[in-house]
């Protein structure tokens, strides 16, 4: 590993300067929003909006740290309501509309994470897409 060098600039003193800590706050404050669950079999993502649609934050099983199988979960779907609830407290968010996509298992407990930090919910709508025969399948191969 060998010696650790310390390195003193010419304007050091021996007395380090207090800084002062101050919360960051967003730059943007918004009270209502829309706040969009895309639940699949293999991850759930949370984005939250404005009423135009503006991107205000994002949250995501795997970029919580869950990995594999477990991003699919319930469990991981809770966390990351709460974890998008705490950033949307720091933007001002008081009240949301809810779009929901997806049939994977995190599509409840991720809004129920989010109601947790005490966000009010004006409406639940599933903007699920449901096939409905579709185009016709191609013929067979001949061999």
């Amino acid at each position: 590993m060998g010696k650790k060098r310390i390195v003193k600039t010419e304007g050091e003193t021996g007395t380090e300067d207090v800084k002062k800590t101050t919360k960051v706050s967003s730059k943007r404050k918004v009270e209502t929003g829309i706040l969009y669950v895309r639940s699949t079999f293999n991850n759930t993502e949370l984005v939250l909006t404005d009423k135009k649609g503006n991107v205000l934050a994002s949250e995501s099983s795997g970029k919580l740290g869950f990995k594999g199988a477990k991003k699919g979960t319930p469990f991981a779907a809770a966390k990351v309501g709460e974890a998008l609830a705490v950033k949307a407290q720091t933007i001002g968010i008081k009240e949301v509309g809810v779009v929901v996509k997806g049939i994977g298992s995190g599509r409840e407990s991720g809004i129920r994470g989010f109601i947790s930090k005490g966000v009010n919910i004006s409406y639940i709508r599933d903007a699920t897409p449901v096939p409905h025969n579709g185009p016709k399948p191609r013929k067979p191969r001949r061999v």
